[in-house]
């Protein structure tokens, strides 16, 4: 199965990807391309494969992308062959991606699953970000408007979990993954 997860910056998307991938055992995490630099504690061939833009623009050419984006001056993709070898194996594929890059991945695999994060208030999603300290207060504005359009399409998802307690939205998306399981 192609689970996407999308929602905005500091909903604890990462957080609830990490425990679902041990929870769901046979499940592998796409690791995405990006042209941004590396956060403290970040791994390349892990977290992401940092690369270049000029790399990155030939990889576009090249399609081999299954989806790509451009956010606040760097790009974000999900390497296409990743993906196909994975389904292939017969293993679940969970894409951490945004809500366009998720109505592409729709349009090429449309039995996909597609989960939206949410936080329980815009106030909580602010305290998030500022806590994370990773960005300036024009930063986390930016990220507020992005924040604004994606949730503003999570109705073409086909489910939206609110992130009010770990524990528990990740049980409800289990919950969820099985039921689509039983058909």
């Amino acid at each position: 199965m192609l689970i996407v997860i999308s929602g905005p910056s500091g909903v604890g998307k990462g957080t609830v990807v990490e425990m679902l991938l041990k929870k769901l055992g046979d499940a592998v995490l796409s690791v995405s391309c990006t042209t941004r630099a590396p956060r403290e504690g970040e791994k390349n061939g892990k977290s992401y494969f940092f690369i270049t833009k000029e790399t990155f623009l030939k990889m576009i050419d090249e399609g081999g992308f299954l989806e790509y984006s451009n956010h606040f001056e760097n790009y974000y993709g999900t390497p296409k062959f990743f993906v196909e070898q994975k389904l292939a194996e017969n293993k679940d594929v969970i894409l951490e991606i945004d809500v366009d890059g998720a109505k592409r991945v729709r349009e090429e695999f449309p039995q996909s699953l597609l989960l939206m994060i949410t936080p329980p208030s815009r106030e909580e999603l602010v305290r998030r970000l500022r806590m994370r300290g990773t960005e300036d207060e024009a930063l986390i504005a930016d990220r507020l408007k992005r924040a604004d359009y994606e949730m503003s399409r999570s109705k073409f998802y086909d489910y939206t979990v609110i992130n009010d307690d770990l524990d528990r939205t990740v049980a409800e998306i289990i919950k969820i993954i099985d039921n689509r399981r039983k058909g």
